[in-house]
């Protein structure tokens, strides 16, 4: 699915757009039914997006106007991205830095109240979904969607690890396979979307608004992965490490 087709999807009566470029775009949308009204900060990526240092300074920047000017706005990241930008430039300028920024942006929105809600409609790679998707309290993914932090070819040139080893690794363990339904598996996404989307993102939107910000706070992604059967150790070493 494009980025047409899912501001479509998500936002039937359609959607106010502030900027409109190849690779992102924000501005503002309505979800829900006419009665409730809710109006929603919407941030996104496209055409496999670079996130770059001049696309998480925008990025942060509609985020931090939102605090400022629509106190408790909930906001949404729509996602398609290829990663971060491995570019010379980038990297001297200190990319982790702008991400950092971007990702302390979102933070201080959760501090002040808005509720934040990532769905990965295209694909979602490495440091580019980190800062954003990741960072929302709640993250969703499409069915015919992709995410990963390295395909099996990469990481056994990286790793020097045969690829037919991690091929079996990665029947094992959804930690070693890209894919929406390993990342279900891990617990990362609370669901994977089919359907009326629209109607799926006013739930979640809804579903985080009546919760307490401790409720929302509580990071049961672990718990998740492990009652789905993909995370059968992390809460065994936590409890370890907590215990020294």
């Amino acid at each position: 699915m494009n980025r047409d087709q899912v501001l479509k999807a998500l936002f039937a009566d359609g959607w106010t757009a502030e900027c409109v470029e190849a690779d992102h775009f924000y501005g503002r949308a309505r979800v829900g039914n006419p009665q409730l009204n809710q109006e929603l900060t919407v941030i996104g990526t496209s055409n496999k997006a670079e996130v770059g240092a001049d696309m998480a300074l925008t990025m942060a920047r509609v985020v931090i106007q939102t605090i400022k000017q629509r106190p408790g706005e909930p906001i949404v990241f729509l996602l398609d991205t290829q990663g971060q930008r491995l570019r010379r430039r980038d990297e001297l300028m200190g990319l982790n830095g702008y991400m950092a920024h971007l990702a302390k942006a979102v933070e201080l929105a959760r501090q002040r109240g808005h509720v934040i809600v990532s769905v990965v409609y295209g694909e979602a790679v490495s440091g580019g979904y980190i800062s954003t998707g990741m960072m929302a309290d709640a993250c969703y993914a499409l069915a015919d969607a992709e995410i990963k932090v390295m395909n099996l070819p990469a990481m056994s040139r990286i790793t020097k690890i045969p690829l037919d080893h991690l091929q079996e690794l990665a029947k094992q363990s959804p930690v070693f396979s890209p894919g929406v339904a390993n990342y279900f598996r891990m617990g990362h996404l609370d669901a994977v979307w089919e359907g009326d989307y629209a109607a799926q993102l006013a739930t979640a939107v809804a579903s985080l608004q009546a919760k307490s910000r401790e409720e929302i706070a509580k990071d049961s992604r672990i718990e998740r992965g492990v009652a789905r059967g993909g995370r059968k150790a992390a809460g065994v070493v936590i409890e370890r490490v907590l215990g020294q």
